[in-house]
């Protein structure tokens, strides 16, 4: 059984949800967290998640958000983060790819998002897009454990975010036949990777191009058996318990 720590699941992307969730479960997917990331998604991430044993939610804001977040959304978002089923803060970060102009806004978004998250003791789901030194700089302000979202740098920088203790999200990139991904992923260990989609987006092969959901994480996990010439058995049960762990789920 696989848990997806990271999918987007909504009525903007899916036209029936619940269609989807079952075909997960179907494909072997036991758990899905849904990152809700924008104010706008909170509220259906948390209905689906409540009408749904096996979904879960992280919720925070994206630094693509930094603009339109002000106290009154963050006020709200602190409260929401105590409902049950709420596992993490996420996805924050950094992301000047895009948004460099608004570099100081971004990481003032982000420390009061890791703030809030050191205080109710949950894990972060971090995104971080050409600013991992800011990234870096700024985790080790907090007593945060976590994800590292979409993990596509060299080894050296993976190296640096598990020994702060995150994990490393790896997805769909790692079947690409461009991506160096396999390279690294075959020097941190088992050990220090969940397995996320980040569906609608980023589908494995044979299915790029095509909308993502859990159910292809299967993928994933096969290639990550292959990277490590283990069984799909063991990348299933280590990657679940690293994901059970860290988001204290059972």
């Amino acid at each position: 059984m696989f848990v997806d720590t990271h999918c987007h699941l909504s009525s903007e992307d899916y036209d029936d949800i619940d269609l989807v969730i079952k075909e997960n479960l179907d494909n072997g997917v036991s758990k899905m967290i849904i990152s809700a990331c924008t104010f706008e998604t909170l509220d259906e991430a948390l209905s689906i998640s409540k009408k749904n044993d096996c979904v879960y939610v992280t919720l925070g804001f994206h630094p693509s958000e930094a603009l339109v977040i002000d106290d009154a959304k963050l006020k709200l978002l602190a409260e929401k983060l105590q409902d049950d089923k709420v596992v993490g803060v996420g996805e924050i970060g950094l992301d000047y790819h895009y948004g460099k102009d608004m570099r100081d806004l971004q990481i003032e978004l982000f420390e009061r998002q890791l703030s809030l998250a050191q205080e109710l003791n949950l894990p972060v789901v971090i995104h971080s897009r050409d600013a991992t030194l800011d990234t870096i700089n700024t985790l080790k302000k907090y007593k945060v454990k976590g994800i590292i979202h979409c993990f596509s740098g060299s080894l050296e920088i993976a190296k640096e975010y598990v020994s702060l203790g995150y994990k490393l999200g790896i997805g769909g990139v790692v079947t690409f036949s461009n991506s160096k991904l396999s390279d690294v992923v075959a020097e941190i260990g088992l050990e220090n990777i969940v397995l996320e989609t980040d569906s609608p987006y980023l589908t494995p092969v044979p299915f790029r191009g095509k909308k993502n959901s859990s159910k292809y994480i299967y993928l994933v996990a096969k290639k990550i058996s292959e990277i490590y010439s283990v069984s799909l058995d063991e990348v299933a049960k280590i990657t679940t318990d690293n994901s059970l762990s860290l988001f204290d789920l059972k």
